[in-house]
């Protein structure tokens, strides 16, 4: 049987993860940021320009928001730690979107390494 971490290690071994020292100049190359945790998470603090569209609902909201239906999109996905966000960014690239990263160690990292740049 496999376990969360078993998926999420397969997940990353299939998609392009990018290290939150590189993540600011791909956001702002991307057409859509997307943050895949929950409501209150990204109330709590998210990345600026982030859509908030949790996991859960990703596939869903993808197909339904005719902006986010092009498959050629430059997709930036993130979550708190980065499971989740490898997670979705495999069920992306199984939807056909061809150009989506993950950033790796999720909004902590982000958040970690942006601290140093607070006033």
């Amino acid at each position: 049987m496999k376990t969360a971490h078993d998926l999420v290690s397969a997940a990353k071994a299939q998609i392009q993860e990018i290290s939150a020292d590189l993540s600011d100049q791909h956001i702002r190359c991307a057409d859509v940021l997307i943050d895949v945790r929950e409501t209150d998470e990204y109330h709590a603090g998210h990345i600026p320009g982030a859509v908030l569209i949790p996991r859960g609902m990703l596939e869903f909201k993808l197909t339904s928001t005719p902006e986010l239906i092009p498959r050629d999109l430059k997709i930036v996905v993130y979550c708190k730690t980065g499971g989740r966000s490898a997670l979705a960014a495999l069920t992306l690239q199984e939807m056909g979107y061809v150009n989506v990263k993950s950033i790796s160690g999720g909004f902590d990292a982000w958040r970690h390494r942006n601290a140093g740049c607070k006033q």
